[in-house]
């Protein structure tokens, strides 16, 4: 296959989300090989890439996971439990002169990964300030403005984590991940709690699914759970 081809082919695979070694896998090349086209795209995007105006992610994001601490990031409210294994990103860029777009990704930093993200939307400045309030009213601790690298290594290297123990982001995500711009990893974030994949019930979740895809990719023992409706108890 000619590079222009394969380029493309990599272009379409990035804007899914897909890691370096799933477009490896994907086009039956090696890793070494697909890098310098990776680098390629990239560099596209990184001309035509809207400007960022700014990175918000909930307070508390980081509990129960370990952060190398050599990226000098900081969680505003460390020990916050109520939302633990909960993080919300929202990432606004410029569109034109007076207006924004607006992208947001709800990660479940212990298991799922990518459960829900708000493709881009043209937002004025007074109606993204407005939507960011509601956004994060949710977390008692509020949000804090953070680096961009903080938010591709928590939802991208999320995505990655919940690849491997076999789920895909949401179907939003595709849209939404351009947002973030280009990474390749690995992820400077130890995903699970404590490192270890934990599995919180939510109400449009499919529990016997999920618990049956991690017993099949890591084993019983080697996850928790916890399933917030009595009538799924019985699954084990």
């Amino acid at each position: 296959m000619d590079t222009p081809a394969l380029l493309n082919q990599v272009r379409e695979l990035r804007g899914q989300g897909k890691s370096p070694k799933q477009i490896a896998r994907a086009l039956g090349i090696s890793p070494s090989a697909v890098t310098p086209l990776i680098r390629a795209v990239a560099a596209e995007r990184l001309v035509g890439e809207p400007e960022l105006v700014g990175c918000w992610v909930n307070a508390g994001w980081s509990v129960g996971l370990t952060v190398d601490p050599a990226r000098g990031w900081v969680d505003e409210a460390p020990e916050e439990e109520r939302t633990a294994g909960k993080a919300s990103v929202l990432v606004a860029r410029k569109q034109g002169w007076d207006k924004l777009t607006v992208v947001g990704y709800l990660v479940d930093v212990y298991c799922l990964g990518v459960k829900n993200a708000r493709p881009p939307e043209v937002e004025d400045e007074m109606s993204m300030r407005e939507f960011r309030e509601r956004y994060f009213s949710a977390y008692p601790s509020g949000y804090q403005e953070v680096p961009l690298d903080l938010a591709q290594h928590l939802v991208l290297g999320a995505v990655d984590y919940a690849r491997s123990l076999g789920f895909e982001p949401h179907e939003d995500f595709a849209a939404a991940a351009g947002h973030l711009g280009e990474w390749t990893g690995p992820a400077a974030i130890t995903f699970g709690q404590e490192g270890k994949p934990f599995y919180l019930s939510g109400p449009y979740d499919k529990p016997r699914q999920v618990i049956k895809t991690l017993q099949r990719t890591v084993g019983d023992g080697n996850y928790d759970y916890i399933l917030a409706m009595p009538e799924f108890d019985y699954i084990a």
